[in-house]
């Protein structure tokens, strides 16, 4: 009996001993360290311009790249406005092939100092340019329009004159292509020539109108009247031609020859003098054998006594003489 109560004692002891060693062995190890959640994603800071840069004059200081860049795009790409005489023209650049190289432009902004004035210049498609400067030519190319000399109710009447216009094109195109290149967008005056008249109312310069029914003449210049002078016209067997004429010739002191007609088949030719039937002055028209002349005649003046000329007083017909030229128009008509 007492060796089976000190046995189990023993054993019981035994296990005591066992649970205390067991408790040391777990407090010497260290407690396992908590997992701890770990980011992967790596912060950076956003790459700007430096500030005070500017590109083409375009400032991109402190824009991150892909705002400098539309910037820069945004700049360049501004219609060009163009100016002849009142009218406005717009083109957009892309119509004329205009492309900017600002991705490069921008990338390089990145690496300068602050403050730094860069430049950058687009490429233009010069054959869209030429082509486009063309069609303007032909919308707004001109050419002048002389006045003209018509007769309305017996008075010369000279109708307004008007310049003409050429479009530059050499020059106009480098203009353009110049604006596009550098994106100032400055308005561009298109370079034109203005093509003067080669008549114009100013130029118009004597005009004799002869009113055969009121046997008179008057000198204008342009539609202005200078003088008027009783005249004498043809007879009715020998009218003074009606229509528009000029003077072909002028003769001082001239010969008289006898025309192929009926009633001078007796006369001979008559030198300069006081008896010349021409007077002093012979005015020759455009109208075969038909002149403006002076006449010894002086009682003819005023009525259809002529042989087809017109007669005017030697003095009168001298100082006429002296105020056209050839090439002067003379209207001849009924009134």
């Amino acid at each position: 009996m007492k060796n089976r109560v000190g046995l189990t004692l023993s054993l019981l002891l035994a296990c005591l001993a066992a649970g205390v060693l067991a408790a040391a062995v777990l407090a010497d190890t260290p407690p396992p360290v908590p997992t701890v959640p770990t980011d992967t994603t790596t912060t950076t800071t956003a790459v700007t311009v430096p500030l005070g840069v500017t590109l083409a004059g375009v400032p991109v200081g402190g824009l991150a790249q892909d705002a400098a860049v539309q910037t820069v795009q945004q700049w360049f790409g501004r219609p060009v406005t163009l100016r002849l005489a009142r009218t406005t023209i717009s083109v957009t650049p892309d119509l004329l092939g205009t492309t900017v190289p600002a991705d490069t432009a921008v990338a390089k902004a990145l690496t300068v100092a602050p403050d730094t004035e860069l430049g950058l210049r687009a490429s233009v498609d010069k054959a869209l340019v030429q082509a486009f400067v063309a069609k303007l030519a032909a919308r707004f190319n001109r050419k002048p329009v002389d006045s003209r000399l018509l007769l309305r109710n017996f008075k010369p009447l000279v109708t307004t004159s008007v310049p003409g216009r050429r479009i530059e094109q050499g020059a106009a195109v480098r203009a353009i292509a110049d604006e596009l290149s550098l994106g100032t967008r400055a308005p561009i005056p298109l370079p034109a020539t203005v093509l003067e008249p080669a008549v114009t109312e100013k130029s118009i310069g004597p005009v004799i109108v002869i009113r055969r029914g009121s046997n008179l003449l008057t000198l204008y210049t342009g539609m202005r009247a200078v003088r008027q002078f009783a005249v004498a016209t043809g007879q009715t067997i020998y009218p003074t031609p009606l229509g528009r004429f000029q003077i072909v010739v002028k003769w001082k002191n001239p010969w008289w020859y006898p025309p192929a007609s009926p009633w001078a088949k007796d006369e001979k030719p008559t030198p300069p003098g006081p008896g010349n039937p021409l007077g002093t002055r012979w005015m020759g028209l455009s109208a075969p054998g038909v002149g403006i002349h002076g006449t010894p005649q002086d009682g003819s003046i005023g009525y259809s006594l002529s042989h087809g000329c017109i007669r005017m007083h030697i003095p009168q017909a001298e100082w006429l003489f002296e105020h056209v030229d050839v090439g002067t128009p003379v209207y001849i008509v009924a009134g």
